[in-house]
């Protein structure tokens, strides 16, 4: 058998290899065998060599370093916030040494110590309390520092800490309680030179963009958390702690104590002022990864009317309204769903002033597209009391353009679109007639002081059949119906007469106003 040992002896004994050959082959061996080695028994070696030159590594470095600068810069103008309440209790029969109390509480826990009993003819005596803690951002050199109403509210004393431990009283500018407004507040303190952020544009966020969160959540000073701009334009139905906010969601952690922080852009820009979270079910009240901002171009607004009159004023339209369903976009020749129709306006409000109607669809103010009613209430609040807007609303299928001088949204105005009455279970009347599943009857002046619909003229719903249109468009017994497909219903007669004219429809729009008041539009589904 010939081996290849014997090959290459006998190659070299004939000469056809030279000794210089031969290094040069075992020289090249000895190479594959080491690089051979390097990736098989070590490869983490080449592997960690390869990455330190690779780029990504680079630039995650640079972004790195870009979110701890950003942060260095930012974290100094976050301040914490304490407060201090009054509270009032009575004074006991007899005082008692707290070191007594306490024994006495020791052995005989389910007892009172002598004297402990309320007196109820004692005058009740204020005492503080220590409050929440909650968090602020200077936005100016000269100590103005913006937070959330319902951090310092009903305060009797508010503390700014210090990232470096000091301590200054601060005093409220003004505030725009949440129930009414925005949730916001304005403090300052008596100091000069002192570190702040400046605004960045909310208008220009993207969903998806990187945000940083600032603030003491649980009472933990400095705490920083990064995230995304999960959503824009949360409304109240979401978040119901303001009234007007239009929300930045976030998913950068914000816990109890984040109130009245900073939400940040990768420009360290102050692009939102954190306000409330959406907490998990049962006995979770911390972060699930869903927190809600208000945007700085309002509050800057709002801050800077706060700094100028220590209030804020809302326009007001004087009207009630609802949002645009499909079926009533179908019916009113719309394309989307868009829009606010209005269901009642105000007698002597604006609106009326201005040439508004009942069934009127309001798709744009001041070019601004009606999205919905919640829309419209916060374009018409910002727009201010004694502005002019242009109003774009549909009327019956045809446009309308409006001008409408704004009043001023106050308790008293918002009183006078409301009734409030209870109704009564059933009602009863002359001349019927049925329809859609439900019984009508004229409205009497006996029925008008059952239901409270005094002044007003319709037909009222007595009777329901189970699962018919009417049910299923969610009328009531006690509805007083003012309209069919936009025109007016004041007898059985007319009732009668629109009828007539919409048999053939497949979807018949009907203006009620409920026995508590509420006026709505529904639609008769007639397939």
């Amino acid at each position: 058998m010939i081996t290849p040992k014997s090959n290459i002896q006998s190659l070299f004994s004939r000469g056809k290899i030279s000794p210089k050959h031969l290094i040069l082959i075992a020289s090249l061996v000895f190479v594959l065998t080491a690089i051979w080695q390097i990736f098989a028994l070590n490869p983490t070696m080449v592997i960690a060599q390869t990455d330190a030159n690779d780029s990504d590594h680079i630039y995650l470095e640079r972004a790195n370093r870009a979110f701890i600068n950003l942060v260095n810069k930012a974290k100094p103008a976050v301040v914490q916030i304490t407060t201090t309440r009054m509270v009032s209790e009575r004074r006991n029969r007899m005082p008692f040494d707290e070191d007594f109390f306490r024994q006495w509480r020791r052995f005989f826990p389910e007892e009172s110590p002598p004297g402990e009993e309320e007196n109820r003819d004692a005058e009740p005596r204020q005492r503080e309390m220590p409050g929440g803690l909650g968090s602020g951002v200077i936005v100016s050199p000269d100590g103005f520092i913006l937070t959330n109403n319902h951090v310092i509210e009903g305060a009797s004393d508010i503390k700014i800490v210090f990232s470096d431990g000091r301590e200054f009283e601060a005093e409220i500018v003004g505030a725009d309680a949440g129930r009414d407004g925005t949730d916001l507040a304005v403090l300052r303190i008596d100091q000069k030179n002192l570190p702040y952020l400046e605004f960045g544009d909310s208008n220009q966020l993207e969903v998806g963009e990187w945000v940083v969160a600032i603030g003491s959540p649980f009472g933990l000073s400095q705490t920083v958390t990064r995230g995304i701009v999960s959503a824009k334009g949360r409304d109240t139905g979401d978040v119901s702690i303001a009234t007007y906010a239009d929300f930045i969601q976030t998913d950068a952690a914000i816990n109890r104590g984040n109130s009245g922080g900073a939400l940040i852009n990768v420009y360290g820009q102050l692009i939102g002022i954190n306000t409330a979270i959406l907490t998990g079910s049962g006995f979770s009240q911390g972060n699930v990864g869903v927190g809600f901002a208000i945007p700085s171009n309002l509050v800057r607004k709002i801050m800077t009317a706060l700094k100028e009159k220590g209030e804020v004023t809302r326009g007001w339209l004087g009207i009630q309204f609802q949002d645009v369903t499909a079926d009533i976009a179908e019916k009113a020749g719309l394309n989307q769903p868009k829009g606010a129709l209005v269901v009642m306006v105000g007698k002597g409000s604006p609106a009326e002033k201005g040439g508004l109607r009942r069934g009127d669809i309001i798709v744009s103010l001041n070019d601004n597209q009606i999205e919905d009613g919640e829309d419209l209430r916060n374009l018409v609040a910002d727009a201010g009391a004694g502005e002019r807007v242009a109003i774009k609303a549909v009327r019956k299928g045809k446009t309308k353009n409006l001008k409408v001088k704004l009043g001023k949204r106050t308790d008293g105005v918002l009183a006078s679109l409301r009734t409030g009455r209870e109704i009564a279970p059933d009602a009863e009347g002359g001349e019927s007639e049925i329809f859609a599943g439900m019984q009508v009857v004229n409205l009497t002046k006996e029925l008008a002081e059952k239901y409270g619909y005094q002044d007003e003229s319709g037909v009222v719903v007595t009777e329901l059949k189970e699962d018919s249109p009417a049910e299923r468009a969610r009328i009531q017994i006690g509805d007083l119906i003012k309209e069919i497909d936009w025109e007016p219903v004041t007898s059985i007669e007319d009732y009668r007469t629109r009828l007539k004219a919409v048999v053939k429809e497949s979807k018949i729009l009907l203006h009620v106003r409920h026995p508590n008041g509420r006026p709505e539009y529904v639609t008769l589904d007639m397939d």
